[in-house]
């Protein structure tokens, strides 16, 4: 009987740093064309699968640490269109008016919760919840334009303001 024990969580995920780190790196930065954006998504990764618990098996390494990277360039473009787009908004704002940094991160962050919220319901739901939000229409409105009966929309309408509370409320 051999009394070697499996490496614990963190040594492999060391070994699959020292085993895949460099590959990773190159990898995005071919694809962002930025060594130091690459850099920092390529750290992120592994820190998201140190965090996330689950390990990839030997032959899906890459594969798997790509996908984690690709997801992660995803959240940061969004994260940047909508950060451009709020500080769009607010630059015609005059001096006295325009909100802090510390407000401007606080609005961005709840912007990125928003949009994250939006992004996981239904598109029938997400539909139905701005048309009703942002357009002001009625509920029979809503359901004529998306084709569905009232009940649904109604339906919709829960959901989606359901998501909204577990936003608020989450943490």
């Amino acid at each position: 009987m051999s009394s070697a024990q499996p490496p614990s969580p963190l040594q492999s995920v060391a070994t699959l740093y020292r085993d895949h780190h460099g590959w990773l790196h190159g990898w995005l930065r071919k694809r962002l064309g930025d060594r130091e954006q690459a850099a920092d998504i390529a750290q992120d990764t592994f820190l998201r699968l140190l965090l996330g618990g689950r390990l990839p098996s030997l032959d899906e390494s890459r594969s798997y640490l790509a996908q984690i990277a690709r997801n992660l360039v995803i959240d940061q473009w969004r994260r940047q269109r909508i950060e451009r787009a709020y500080l769009d908004s607010i630059a015609h704002l005059p001096e006295p008016e325009s909100p802090s940094l510390e407000t401007r991160a606080m609005v961005i962050e709840t912007l990125l919760q928003i949009d994250a919220m939006l992004d996981a319901m239904p598109a029938k739901v997400r539909e139905a919840f701005l048309l009703s939000q942002f357009e002001g229409l009625t509920y029979p409105q809503v359901a004529e334009r998306l084709q569905v009966s009232v009940s649904s929309v109604q339906k919709y309408m829960q959901r989606a303001i359901s998501a909204c509370y577990q936003v608020l409320y989450a943490e």
